[in-house]
């Protein structure tokens, strides 16, 4: 199993990110536009993981607790080196703890934490390996920052990846709710 932890979109969140999306998709643009089903924001990326490292992470989240996350999208933005355009999610402090919990319990399954800073973030598209100028051309095509609505999210959720030549599905094995 390839398994990360993550909070799933509100319906308000993906509505107001599916119009965005359209409107700025080509056909000629040389992305991998994600599909509004697999938006998530990543809380942790765990990777391959065996059987006993499932039932000790499931039993870890399950002891979680934290109030409802404010999720407020910011700004679209791009980490060009990695060729990804993204909705950049504001840090609010109660995500930013609820991230620190899931580090933490995920530890003793036998999982590392990132080095990297956590950068919450949607991704909405990739390059493609025509597509090395697509990310210049699409940043030239938007001019003003779209407002987005704030949501609360209630749960966040173990998923497994599963990926395949038009690029990666995630399906939700367990849902932890927050709010508690």
């Amino acid at each position: 199993m390839r398994l990360f932890v993550g909070i799933p979109l509100t319906p308000t969140v993906v509505d107001e990110l599916s119009k965005l999306a359209t409107n700025l998709r080509s056909k000629e643009d040389n992305l991998r536009w994600a599909q509004p089903a697999s938006w998530h924001i990543t809380l942790q990326f765990l990777g391959a993981t065996t059987q006993q490292q499932y039932d000790c992470l499931v039993q870890s989240l399950r002891e979680l607790r934290s109030p409802h996350i404010p999720i407020r999208l910011q700004e679209l933005d791009f980490f060009d080196r990695a060729g990804i355009f993204f909705a950049d999610v504001k840090p609010a402090p109660a995500l930013l703890v609820l991230q620190q919990r899931i580090t933490a319990a995920t530890g003793p399954c036998g999982f590392v934490p990132e080095t990297r800073p956590y950068h919450p973030h949607i991704t909405l598209a990739r390059t493609t390996k025509e597509g090395t100028q697509a990310l210049r051309i699409l940043k030239a095509r938007i001019s003003t920052q779209p407002k987005f609505s704030v949501s609360m999210a209630d749960s966040f959720a173990l998923y497994e990846s599963f990926t395949g030549p038009g690029g990666s599905r995630y399906e939700i094995r367990e849902r932890f709710p927050l709010g508690s």
